[in-house]
């Protein structure tokens, strides 16, 4: 279960060398803005090199590609996820059938999954869509590209960025995929990234995306579900246990009927609660 997903550049020999020690459930390698013009190549080879002598465990790995020709070099069998910046239906179509064609190719015994970026206002708009994609299994919102086309700034109380953050969360809750949220660019203010956390979570956003190691550990904690999510989640399942046992179709719990959206629910918090 994603919680916190940590960018660093593909071109930092440093970080890449000290990623294991990071507490992120995800890393996104970057070969997108993190990274200058100039030094993408090098940056490709950087991490060709740096996956065959690392082997990652307990982590999910994410390359957020600059071009979808990137993965002409960087396909490993190491990688999990691709990040496609400024997604949209035809670039998620290209992706999709290249990486079938590569998985092929290299014989991955595994699907590489997609997380797309959402971070224009047409993508914002086309949410539900994207969402819907073959292999697409988080929502990104990039919140400051977005505000760029806006004309906006960005401000901590994020009311530039509501309604953005509306569409990804209720695309993604559409078709059950992740709700990710924009980093937090101030990377010394704890307090404003718990507020910001804080008000991304309420609207329904379930993980969020970090650009230092120091937001890791507040993400995780505020992500992972309360002792009273818990414990009602428990209530749940064991009604449930009870009532498969008498053989009842439907059944309730505090006086409320209990559908499968949240018996899903319950068991995504006890899944989230054990890691």
């Amino acid at each position: 279960m994603r919680k916190s997903l940590l960018f660093i550049p593909a071109n930092h020999p440093g970080m890449l060398q000290n990623v294991d020690i990071f507490e992120a459930d995800s890393v996104i390698f970057d070969l997108e803005d993190g990274v200058a013009l100039t030094e993408k190549d090098a940056a490709k080879d950087l991490l060709v090199s740096f996956f065959q002598h690392f082997h990652l465990k307990d982590v999910e790995k994410i390359i957020r590609i600059h071009e979808i020709h990137d993965l002409d070099i960087i396909m490993s069998h190491h990688i999990d996820t691709i990040c496609l910046p400024k997604a949209d239906v035809s670039s998620l179509k290209l992706l999709d059938k290249k990486l079938s064609a590569l998985e092929k190719k290299h014989k991955l015994d595994h699907q590489i999954n997609i997380i797309a970026l959402i971070e224009t206002p047409e993508s914002i708009l086309n949410a539900l869509e994207i969402a819907k994609q073959p292999r697409v299994n988080g929502l990104l919102l990039g919140a400051e590209d977005l505000a760029t086309y806006l004309g906006v700034k960005r401000t901590l109380s994020g009311i530039e960025i509501e309604f953005a953050r509306n569409m990804v969360i209720y695309a993604a809750k559409a078709v059950g995929i992740d709700a990710i949220d924009t980093p937090f660019t101030d990377t010394t203010d704890l307090s404003g990234l718990t507020k910001d956390i804080e008000h991304a979570k309420a609207l329904g956003m379930n993980a969020k995306a970090c650009i230092h190691p120091n937001q890791i550990e507040t993400v995780n904690h505020l992500f992972k579900p309360s002792k009273e999510d818990i414990l009602y989640a428990q209530k749940i399942l064991l009604a449930k246990q009870q009532a498969d046992a008498q053989g009842l179709g439907a059944f309730s719990v505090d006086g409320k009927m209990v559908d499968k959206p949240i018996i899903d629910r319950a068991i995504h918090i006890i899944n989230a609660s054990k890691e």
